[in-house]
């Protein structure tokens, strides 16, 4: 392993970092547990056509590092970890990589628990789980429970009214301009909340298929890919991919709320204090977007949407919280996140058998959720 990867693992705090290859059916794939501290770490596989090992490296890095801080903060008693693998989603996809993808992830354990994320989706996952019971996020007929997209798009509609109180003292969305970049899976589905509570909502996305079927069925305004960002509007909701906050655009955002569905907004921590200095409120990523984890993570309990929702919808709570922290303490909102989260981290740590217990109780449900679906 390079030594700027255990370099990086110091940095972040990462527990492992596995690299899997099958040449036979084109797999090249990382794993990176970044945490286990509060349980088996859980974590969507991404599937990316990268530049390079250096990049995809980089990006699981970062990316399993917000899933123990998105666990924590949401209260869940699971730690973080992530995956992606290196390809072509619209050429390289096929049965037999997901399955051996799937004997990857049984090697590991339990350590890693996975389920679908940018790129891959439940059909993916069904291939996994026929090598593997580490995975959630499969058809409801095996235990499941499908699709979480519309959980996380419902976390993000609820941590925009909650912005929207803090902001402006109301949670009222009529009239109210926002932008969403990417209308992907998650992004679509947000915008389905926000045009029928009569926001003005303006849309982008690198694919233009997708763009298209979203205008047909909301009438939203589509704005250029190179604008969406900057646009004049309340609410700039990012849903694509990281660091869309960076050194190009903090100081050029027209807006007075930044909340969306993609994961490491910020190009880099100093970010948002920029955007408080700005009095750009800020809701951090992985407490906002948490609603899709929050979701499969009751299959390693037994799956109830209703609790899912509830659960769901408290994360207009947890954003509270974390606004109400930060005005107390006089640090930015991802300060305040990352407060909170490392509180409860710490405390775990003292607790040293919390890890032990969880990791016998989770592991015993995930293989008795096949034996009953089976029933």
């Amino acid at each position: 392993m390079p030594s700027w990867t255990l370099e990086e693992m110091g940095r972040l705090g990462h527990e492992e970092v596995v690299f899997f290859s099958n040449k036979e059916v084109g797999l090249r794939a990382i794993v990176a547990i970044h945490s286990t501290i509060l349980g088996p770490a859980l974590g969507g596989t991404r599937m990316w056509n990268y530049s390079s090992e250096e990049e995809a490296l980089r990006d699981v890095l970062r990316l399993s590092r917000g899933m123990t801080y998105k666990a924590a903060a949401a209260g869940l008693g699971l730690g973080g970890g992530k995956a992606v693998i290196i390809g072509d989603p619209k050429k390289d996809k096929n049965p037999a990589l997901f399955k051996a993808y799937g004997r990857c992830v049984e090697a590991l354990g339990g350590r890693y628990i996975t389920a679908e994320d940018v790129n891959t989706d439940v059909n993916d996952m069904e291939y996994v789980y026929s090598e593997t019971d580490y995975v959630v996020g499969i058809e409801t007929s095996h235990g499941g429970s499908g699709d979480p997209s519309p959980f996380t798009a419902l976390g993000v509609y609820m941590g925009i009214r909650a912005c929207m109180k803090r902001v402006f003292g109301k949670e009222d969305l009529n009239g109210i301009k926002v932008a969403v970049q990417g209308v992907g899976s998650v992004g679509s589905k947000l915008v389905d909340f926000l045009v029928r509570d009569g926001a003005m909502v303006f849309i982008s996305d690198i694919d233009k298929d997708k763009v298209s079927a979203v205008k047909d069925r909301c009438g939203c305004e589509v704005v250029d890919t190179k604008d969406i960002v900057t646009m004049d509007c309340d609410v700039f909701a990012p849903c694509a991919l990281g660091a869309v906050i960076n050194d190009d655009t903090v100081e050029n955002l027209k807006c007075k709320i930044v909340a969306g569905a993609a994961n490491n907004q910020l190009d880099r921590d100093e970010h948002a204090e920029i955007l408080k200095k700005r009095n750009i409120l800020y809701a951090p990523d992985y407490v906002i977007n948490a609603g899709g984890l929050i979701n499969v993570s009751l299959e390693l309990e037994g799956y109830s949407k209703e609790r899912a929702e509830r659960l769901t919808k408290g994360i207009y709570g947890n954003l509270m919280n974390v606004f109400n922290i930060a005005d107390k303490m006089n640090i930015n909102t991802a300060k305040a996140a990352d407060y909170i989260v490392e509180t409860r981290l710490e405390k775990a740590v003292r607790a040293n058998t919390m890890f032990l217990q969880r990791r016998k109780s989770i592991l015993s449900n995930v293989h008795n959720r096949r034996l009953m679906a089976s029933l």
